[in-house]
Order: structure tokens, then sequence, then C-alpha cells
């Protein structure tokens, strides 16, 4: 069965700090990549994954998430020689904060020569984030060589801007990043990203630079305000759907795996993120990266219903 969603980087298990007692953290799942394509499963799309995992404990386990959400494994090599990647996710009154434990993991020794090139031309998507891009310069390249590989055969490529400082310096992330643009068919930023990036604060100036770049589409996600949806020809706010949120850890990965899985499934883009509001916003009331990401079922009765 093909593979219609292919997302490259790094899975990892998190633990989260928990609420009622801060010595307390409940162990899950995260990777920014690895939830986008546990959310776009569990809205009925067809995904997979390509990394790397260290041949321990944390690696079988993710493995059996996969294997449990229906998302194809299969191009997930197993690493003898390096640790799977873990992070903490901590709390207070400025909201999540994380630490990582992942220099030397198995995903940041993955090279150009590991990538399955026959799944990546036959898949529909394409999908990475700054962080595929910024854990070692070999898993960059690796990264960017992917999207060039379905550029050329004719597969839409997606990139979350997820920067994180201290995975890599600013200069590199924008040049690196500049590069991951002009291969990027579909672009999910955020506000603290791509302004960073850009260094520019301007919403319109900030797309303009994007849609520059040869990018088709630009999903930029603003939080409590919504969706900036902008292609060459149409821009529009699509409001966020408010919910009590105890938890906004991976809320912006959920998002881009239900727009892109809406997006493959035949949605235009503003009904696409629209969709994808809601399922983010549902996935920010509970705690975790992966637990509180909600199926299809649940999404469409709030859209049904509203």
């Amino acid at each position: 069965m093909t593979t219609d969603i292919l997302a490259y980087g790094e899975a990892m298990v998190e633990f989260n700090q928990r609420q009622h007692d801060a010595r307390m953290y409940l162990q899950g799942f995260g990777g920014d990549t690895s939830n986008f394509c546990i959310a776009a499963a569990r809205q009925g799309a067809r995904s997979g994954y390509i990394s790397a995992l260290g041949n321990d404990h944390f690696g079988q386990k993710l493995r059996e998430l996969w294997l449990a959400e229906q998302v194809d494994a299969s191009h997930v090599a197993s690493d003898a020689q390096a640790a799977t990647g873990v992070y903490f996710v901590s709390h207070d009154q400025d909201g999540h904060h994380f630490d990582y434990l992942r220099a030397g993991s198995a995903a940041s020794r993955y090279a150009s020569a590991q990538l399955p090139l026959a799944a990546i031309a036959a898949a529909k998507v394409l999908h990475l984030s700054g962080i595929s891009l910024a854990i070692s310069a070999s898993a960059c390249d690796a990264g960017l060589a992917a999207m060039a590989h379905a550029r050329k055969h004719g597969v839409r490529t997606s990139l979350d801007t997820n920067l994180r400082l201290k995975l890599w310096p600013l200069e590199r992330a924008r040049e690196k990043m500049r590069e991951a643009f002009a291969l990027c068919d579909i672009c999910l930023p955020s506000w603290d990203d791509v302004s960073a990036l850009t260094g520019l604060d301007d919403r319109d100036a900030i797309v303009d630079t994007l849609l520059s770049y040869g990018i088709g589409l630009v999903a930029f996600k603003l939080g409590a305000e919504g969706c900036y949806v902008a292609t060459a020809d149409e821009r529009r706010l699509v409001p966020a759907y408010g919910v009590e949120a105890v938890d906004a850890t991976g809320a912006g990965d959920c998002f881009g795996g239900a727009f892109i899985a809406r997006l493959t499934a035949g949605d235009d883009p503003f009904r696409a993120a629209r969709y994808a509001n809601v399922c983010a916003a549902l996935s920010t009331t509970g705690y975790g990266a992966v637990a509180p990401i909600p199926r299809a079922a649940q999404v469409e009765e709030i859209l049904g219903s509203s």
C-alpha cells in the first residue's frame, strides 16, 4: 500500500511534568514530525516515517506506538551504536519549556545514503521541519536531499519552520532554511520562528517573502488568533477554535498533520485550515504531545455543529 504522507525527522521519548506535583513526569512520546504523522493518521491519512532509532527499549516503544497508530515505520532504521533521544517538558506561569537529551542520537546520525528514495517518489507529500535539519549536518543534508528528490518526482514538499536555537545558531538556521524554502511547496510557519528567520515583524511582509521563494501555499500559525492562509491569489485569516487549554505541547505539529491530511483528501486550503484549527485546539486539552491528539470523528462532530 502506498503511503500518501511521509515525514522525515526525529522521534523522541517525552517526560511531561505533572501539574499537581512538579517532581512527577508522565512518560509519553514526541518529536515534531512523529507527532505530525500520528495526527495525520488519526485523521484517516496513510502516513509513514523516515528516521532512525536506537536499538534500545525506548526505540522499541516508539515502534509499538507507530504500529498502534497505523503509521508505517518500515523506513525507520535501527542504530545499535546510538540511543533514542529523550526530552523533558516543564510548566510554569510563562508556559511550557523543553530540555533535550538528544546529542549523538540515532536520528542525528542519519545520512543521505539511507533515504528510501522509491518511497519518497511514490508519496503525495513529504514533510520536514526546521528541527529535522537542525539535529546534525548529516541529517540536514539528508533532509534537503529528500526534498530535492521529492520535487524531482512531482511530490509536494511541506515544511514546518520549528526553529530551535539550542540546536543550531541563527546564522546557520537562516542559511539552511533558505535552501529548504526554495524546495518547499507548502510552508507551515509559526510567528517566533519565521520572524527570527526573516528578520521581519509584519504578517504580510513575511508571507510575501515566503511566497517569493516559490512556495505555493502558506499556513501561518498564529496561536489564539487562528491561521493566516495565503496563496499567490488569496489571503484569509481562519479563526481559531476556543478551548480551555492545559498543555500546548505538540499543538503546532497536530495542526500540520491535520492540515496536510485534509489537503491530500481534497479539501481546499481554507477548509483544511478550519479543520486543523479545531484539531490542534482539542490537542491542548490534555497533557503530552501525542495522547490528546483527536481523531477525525471528534473534529467532524464540532465542525458539523458550528
